[in-house]
């Protein structure tokens, strides 16, 4: 990122962060707001995102793992686990989110690149099928995922042209990284400790269902709300993204 004076740069996290925690909390507060064990309905992702696409990469995971710190200690108060899931979690995924927007420019790239990565996913899950390394539930189940995420980058592609699909590519990259932490990261959690929600030892699929739960519930908010937000901050010249 070129130098930016770094009041200006700490205030934006500090917005971010603000903005982050207190419309996560609204929507808690809200009369729909499912959870699946202790991962909650989360439809405020879209404000970190818009942060690290529009400002920088740092300003929109630090705004992230500081709003979701927040949050988490209005909700469920563990501290343990938000600074070793939730927190994590939110700066990878955001940090990749403006990352990934600055290294791609070319939205056909992106789609390719969307491709190669269920490729990826899809020759990983066949190796650890071939080697016995998980049960053919968790193999199914994981299949399914695949092909529900291969739907929506496709339905993506269709709906989204130039710059608003580089923004969702951004988006549903830095997603997928960030809702992979949380799914393993509270699964392993379980393992040691009580979940806020009294789960305790969960088994492996637990992890696949809650990366499911996060990415498929979360990435329509992003890729709805963020691109004409984008383009909003841009015209009005608030936004550097394309210029570090």
């Amino acid at each position: 990122m070129r130098s930016k004076p770094r009041s200006l740069q700490l205030s934006l996290v500090a917005i971010n962060a603000a903005l982050y925690a207190v419309t996560g909390y609204l929507t808690f507060l809200g009369i729909f707001a499912p959870a699946i064990g202790t991962v909650r309905f989360w439809p405020s992702v879209f404000i970190p995102a818009v942060f690290a696409v529009t400002f920088s990469p740092l300003v929109g995971g630090l705004g992230a793992a500081i709003g979701i710190f927040i949050s988490d200690m209005l909700i469920h108060g563990n501290a343990l686990l938000s600074l070793s899931v939730g927190v994590p979690a939110n700066f990878l995924g955001f940090y990749t989110v403006g990352l990934t927007y600055r290294k791609v420019r070319d939205a056909r790239l992106a789609l390719a690149l969307t491709a190669a990565e269920i490729l990826v996913a899809s020759f990983l899950l066949a190796l650890s099928a071939q080697n016995s390394l998980v049960d053919q539930a968790f193999l199914y189940a994981a299949s399914i995922a695949i092909a529900a995420t291969l739907g929506l980058t496709l339905a993506f592609a269709l709906v989204f042209k130039g710059e608003s699909f580089r923004v969702v590519f951004a988006g549903s990259t830095g997603l997928l990284l960030g809702s992979a932490i949380i799914g393993v990261g509270v699964w392993l959690f379980s393992q040691y400790f009580t979940l806020p929600s009294g789960q305790q030892a969960l088994p492996t699929w637990a992890a696949l269902v809650w990366f499911l739960w996060t990415y498929l519930t979360e990435v329509p908010f992003i890729a709805l709300l963020a691109p004409p937000l984008v383009k909003a901050l841009k015209r009005v010249g608030l936004a550097w993204g394309d210029r570090d």
